[in-house]
Order: C-alpha cells, then sequence, then structure tokens
C-alpha cells in the first residue's frame, strides 16, 4: 500500500506540473515575465535565452504541496499511520521540512518578481537573501525542537556517530544555507538542475525506505515527479525557467530530506553535485583575490574559465544536453553510494 499511494501521489505530481505548463507559461509570457540574462555569462545566453518566461517553478511547488497534504491524508485514512499518535514526530519532520521549502521558494519568488519588474537581473540584495535564509532556517529547527526532536548527533556510516550538543544547530544552518544555494546555483542552464535532483530525490527515496519514513518518501517521491513534469517544458531548449522560486524551493527539499531522515552525512554524499558547483565560485574568486594582490594587477588569475562550474564545460564545447546527462550520472553514482551506506547503516 505504500509503494501504490506514493507511485500514484508522484504520477499526479507529474501530470499536473506537464499540465500547468500549457496554461501557466503563455500566461508569464502575457505578464512579460521573463528572465534578463547577465552579460557576464556566455555570450550566447543573452541571444538565445533572453526572455524566457521565468518563475516556472510555482508549477511544481504546488503540485507537490498538494499531492503531499493528499497522500497524508489518504495513508492516514487507509491506516497505513497514525499521525495523530505515535507517527506525529514523523509527520512533523516532513511537514515542517516542506514549509521551509516553500518559505525558500516564497523568498525566491520575490527575487524572481524584482528582477522581472526592474528588467534586470539583481531582486534582493545578499544581505536580504542571507538574512530571511537565517530566519527559515531557524523557524526551521525550533519547530523541530519543540516538538520534541532534539536529536544532535550527525550518524556516520561503519557504526560510530558525532555528538554536537547546542553546535549541532549552528553548524547545520550553515550546511543548510550553504546547499540552498549551491541547488540554487546549479540552475544555470536547461535542464540541469532538475535533472540533478531527480536523480537526488532517487536516492533519498530508497533512503527513506529503508527507514521506514513514508512522509520523507513521500515527500523526495513527490518532489522527482515534479521535477520530470517540469522537464518536460524545460529541457533544452527550455520554454520555461523555474527560476529562484524553484531552485530556491528545490534546496529546501535537499535539505530537509537528510535532516528529516537523520542522515545528514549521506545527504552530503548525494548532494556532491550541488557542492562542487557551488564551490567552484568559492574557489574562482579566492584565487581571484589572492592572485590579484600576489601580482599586484587589477585582474587576478582564474582557475575555471566561468563558474558556477557547468559554464566551464559548456565554454570547453560541451552543450547543455552533454552537461545534464554527465551530471546527472555522477550525481546516480554518489546517490547509489549514499543508498548503499544507508542499508549498512540502517539496513534491517
Amino acid at each position: 500500500m505504500v509503494i501504490w499511494i506514493s507511485v500514484i501521489a508522484a504520477a499526479v505530481a507529474f501530470g499536473l506540473t506537464w499540465l500547468a505548463g500549457v496554461w501557466f507559461i503563455p500566461f508569464l509570457h502575457k505578464l512579460k515575465y521573463g528572465q534578463t540574462i547577465l552579460d557576464i555569462g556566455p555570450k550566447w545566453h543573452k541571444a538565445k535565452k533572453q526572455g524566457t518566461p521565468t518563475m516556472g517553478g510555482i508549477m511544481f511547488i504546488i503540485a507537490v504541496s498538494v499531492c503531499f497534504i493528499c497522500g497524508i491524508i489518504l495513508f492516514g485514512a487507509l491506516g497505513g499511520k497514525n499521525f495523530a499518535g505515535e507517527d506525529k514526530a514523523e509527520l512533523i519532520r516532513a511537514g515542517s521540512g516542506l514549509v521551509m521549502a516553500v518559505m525558500f521558494g516564497f523568498m525566491g519568488f520575490l527575487d524572481d518578481f524584482i528582477k522581472v519588474k526592474k528588467k534586470h537581473n539583481e531582486g534582493l540584495t545578499p544581505m536580504q537573501k542571507i538574512v530571511i535564509q537565517v530566519l527559515i532556517i531557524a523557524a526551521y529547527f525550533a519547530t523541530l525542537y519543540l516538538s520534541g526532536m532534539t536529536r544532535t548527533a550527525i550518524l556516520f556510516p561503519w557504526g560510530w556517530s558525532l555528538e554536537l550538543g547546542w553546535l549541532y544547530y549552528p553548524i547545520m544552518g550553515v550546511v543548510i544555507l550553504y546547499l540552498v544555494n549551491a541547488v540554487n546555483l546549479t540552475d544555470g542552464i536547461d535542464g540541469l538542475c532538475s535533472c540533478v535532483t531527480v536523480v537526488y530525490m532517487a536516492a533519498f527515496t530508497c533512503i527513506a525506505g529503508i527507514l521506514g519514513m513514508f512522509c520523507e518518501g513521500l515527500l523526495a517521491l513527490l518532489t522527482a515527479g515534479g521535477c520530470i513534469g517540469f522537464l518536460m517544458w524545460n529541457f533544452p531548449p527550455a520554454k520555461v525557467f523555474m527560476g529562484d522560486t524553484g531552485s530556491m524551493f528545490l534546496g529546501g527539499v535537499v535539505c530537509a530530506l537528510g535532516v528529516g531522515c537523520g542522515a545528514e552525512f549521506l545527504m552530503l554524499v548525494a548532494a556532491l553535485v550541488y557542492i562542487c558547483e557551488a564551490l567552484s565560485v568559492v574557489i574562482q574568486v579566492t584565487v581571484f583575490k589572492i592572485t590579484k594582490k600576489i601580482y599586484h594587477t587589477t585582474e587576478g588569475k582564474r582557475l575555471f574559465k566561468m563558474t558556477p562550474i557547468h559554464h566551464h564545460f559548456e565554454l570547453s564545447g560541451w552543450s547543455e544536453l552533454k552537461i545534464d546527462i554527465v551530471f546527472s550520472l555522477t550525481a546516480a553514482v554518489m546517490g547509489a553510494c549514499a543508498v548503499l551506506m544507508a542499508m549498512s547503516m540502517f539496513g534491517r
């Protein structure tokens, strides 16, 4: 019963997202909510992608949220879980994680809205984004803590764990902040963020299954279904972009699953592609600033042709489709490693 409810709900999330594009994309065109492409990106992006509708992430955010609520109600009604009793904590973990993701998505929506209204690629300021994100993360942890979920240990393979005590919250807060923005950076070419996220969600569907966590598994499978539905419109050449609205939401789900499943280490393993995307930016900026000081020049050295790193491969002659495939395969390898680790850690 568990798997069929999840699969049907994911299929509905896929269908709703796909069908939403039929009227929502023309609606965005009518409002002239097109993406403004930065001049610092690959030159052909501005020529080919300028004006493509953005904020398409709204399509799968609504589909995932509605299907999650319906799936929980149906599963509870059929007696699969007692969400009013002993299984309440599991529902709170997944539900608060979804709310956190929706709040990140709303922040992304504000950022996108400002961009399209002002007709440039600058929305909320970096400080405004950080403050809002910190408040969202703090509210998420407060919800978990007040509901009685006070676990502060990080579990690792090979049977050992690291008890962090109160340090768990600031450390994991920084990890969530990094990962959410890393997912956002991955959304730089057609289909990439959706493809990588589908693979990540597949891995955590398996991990949640190993742990016997229906709610977390449902959230992962629904997000995968929504991303596949969105890919029908976002696959190269994209007819719509998810915008910060969609990528920030997906970043929230990525983190909610890792923390909610008590599998923070496995989250980092499965999220390697996202991590490398953001890390490439950090490395590029660091090398640029250091070499600028060393050589006393106005321009420092660059380790990559452009960051995030998918642009480096793009400028090296890779097509968007090839980047999507290679990055997704890399995510699949790391996701499989995370699942195998989960089997050794939690397998029954």
